[in-house]
């Protein structure tokens, strides 16, 4: 059964409508959000989601709605992997509080564009050779084990190429100007260090993204599903740092549970690319029935009993610690010795930012820039 076209129109429509409207909101009022305005948006953006796949059940088929679900929650809990890298970005630029909100959604939107782009080349790509899923299966494979390898270790930050290359084209102001990307200074037009901030935050989820869409392409290959679970992933994002705050202290197990959920989707494509039994070098072959197929239940019961035992044994294993969640979670000293690069970086990030010998200060709220 194919997806009705209609639905996907009205999904692009609401979903533009919805990011357009929260753009507006964030860029009419800058500010820090309470933890109840935080965590009602976060509600509503879950409640969103979980409705959408009911209208997918609805209107498509089960099989749909729980690809939906279970493309959904990978990708929601390797976004809450992003915070604790977004978490080290604010602090290395030492971004003021009430300006974080703004830098987040547009480097978010940011985000969505070039996902966008890498889902489509990934449909084509997988469409034409299913063989792919053998490289995407290794690779997943890799970067569960390099999740595990990372955690704690002791790296030096070095922004990426493209974040180097902006600061030496760009003229950039010392000082920001609020939530400003561009200012006349000295009778000068300026960017202002909001603008590698958003960059850096919109690049570095697009190294994320270099597992996190593989992953969901091994759970379906519908395009339509990828993009909407990965939009409804995101969406959320920025009230959820914002909710989470300090508790991100306490998730010390989260990376070993996205090690197990890359491990498990890596070892499910490759099992399909076996029973495609396709090769570019041995023509057309008939597919293998003997290959064990694992169903779309499974992968989703096994997804999220993954993220429930990390959640509750991180939350056991740091019992009795005193978070303050309206603190900054790392200070910038810290988060200058923390890597940005992808996955196994948040991986170094979590256990740096768990670390006792992290001391979160208090993030200045004077509009200055990085030194």
């Amino acid at each position: 059964m194919e997806l009705p076209v209609w639905f996907e129109i009205t999904t692009f429509v609401g979903l533009t409508v919805l990011l357009l409207a929260d753009l507006a909101i964030v860029a009419r009022r800058p500010h820090e959000p309470s933890m109840k305005e935080a965590g009602l948006w976060v509600g509503f953006y879950v409640s969103l989601a979980l409705i959408f796949g009911v209208l997918m059940l609805a209107f498509t088929n089960g099989t749909y709605a729980t690809e939906f679900y279970a493309g959904w929650l990978t990708e929601y809990s390797l976004s809450v992997d992003n915070l604790f890298v977004f978490v080290i970005i604010m602090a290395r630029f030492g971004v003021p509080r009430k300006y974080q909100q703004e830098a987040l959604m547009i480097g978010i939107i940011i985000a969505l564009v070039l996902r966008g782009i890498f889902i489509l080349v990934g449909a084509v790509v997988i469409e034409r050779f299913v063989w792919v899923f053998y490289f995407f299966g290794v690779f997943l494979i890799y970067t569960a084990i390099n999740l595990v390898r990372h955690r704690g270790e002791d790296e030096d930050y070095e922004e990426n190429a493209f974040i180097r290359r902006m600061r030496k084209v760009l003229p950039i102001t010392r000082d920001y100007h609020g939530a400003k990307i561009r200012v006349t200074e000295n009778g000068k037009k300026m960017w202002t260090p909001m603008i590698v901030v958003i960059l850096a935050l919109g690049t570095t989820d697009l190294i994320f993204a270099l597992d996190s869409i593989p992953a969901i392409f091994g759970l379906t290959r519908e395009p339509f599903i990828v993009f909407t679970a990965n939009v409804f992933a995101l969406m959320g994002l920025r009230q959820l740092y914002f909710l989470l705050g300090g508790l991100l202290k306490r998730l010390v197990y989260l990376s070993l549970g996205l090690a197990v959920i890359l491990a498990f989707i890596g070892v499910k494509l490759i099992l399909e690319a076996l029973y495609e039994n396709q090769l570019p070098f041995a023509g057309e072959r008939e597919p293998l029935e003997a290959v064990p197929h694992i169903p779309i239940w499974l992968s989703l019961s096994i997804i999220l009993g993954v993220l429930v035992v990390a959640t509750v044994a991180s939350l056991i294993k740091t019992r009795g610690q005193l978070i303050s969640v309206d603190e900054p979670v790392v200070d910038p000293e810290t988060a200058k010795s923390v890597p940005t690069g992808g996955p196994e970086a948040a991986a170094a990030a979590e256990a740096r930012i768990a670390s006792p010998d992290n001391t979160a200060g208090s993030s200045p709220d004077e509009d200055r820039g990085p030194r």
